[in-house]
């Protein structure tokens, strides 16, 4: 199936390009997301459009991209959890999570599907988030889960 991506996701591309998926792929999960929109002539002018507006919004952005990233570096955020015996979690820290303790520690509202976590945090201690905060920038923020008392 040939699609034509509306916003960026992460493996397949940026908003406005073109790309080939397997059908289930693209029915079941891009196109009613609005991810992505089905390749037609009319869609190819939205296309256009779309890479016209990339282009300057990307000059612009990677300016302030970089200084997202280099503010992220620096932050200290600590995100504060039940714990049981041994450092296990009572349930998990997610993304969201995540993102709601980077804005509580100051620092910029990140939209949660920008975070790349391999694995939802369940132990206490101190792990490594990454964010995709533009296509050619990537930031690291340090999380630290430390126990409620």
């Amino acid at each position: 199936m040939k699609l034509i991506l509306t916003q960026e996701v992460t493996g397949l591309g940026a908003p406005g390009d073109a790309v080939e998926v397997k059908d289930g792929y693209g029915r079941n999960y891009l196109i009613p997301r609005g991810l992505a929109i089905r390749a037609t002539r009319g869609a190819e002018k939205q296309v256009s459009a779309l890479r016209r507006a990339r282009e300057v919004r990307d000059v612009r952005d990677l300016g302030q991209a970089k200084e997202v990233a280099a503010e992220l570096d620096a932050l200290k955020v600590t995100l504060t959890t039940r714990a049981g015996q041994g450092g296990r979690l009572f349930g998990s820290v997610n993304v969201g999570d995540i993102a709601a303790a980077v804005k509580a520690a100051g620092g910029p509202t990140l939209d949660k599907r920008r975070l790349e976590l391999s694995a939802p945090i369940k132990t206490l201690g101190s792990h490594t988030v990454s964010v995709r905060v533009h296509p050619e920038v990537k930031a690291t923020v340090v999380v630290e889960v430390v126990p409620a008392s």
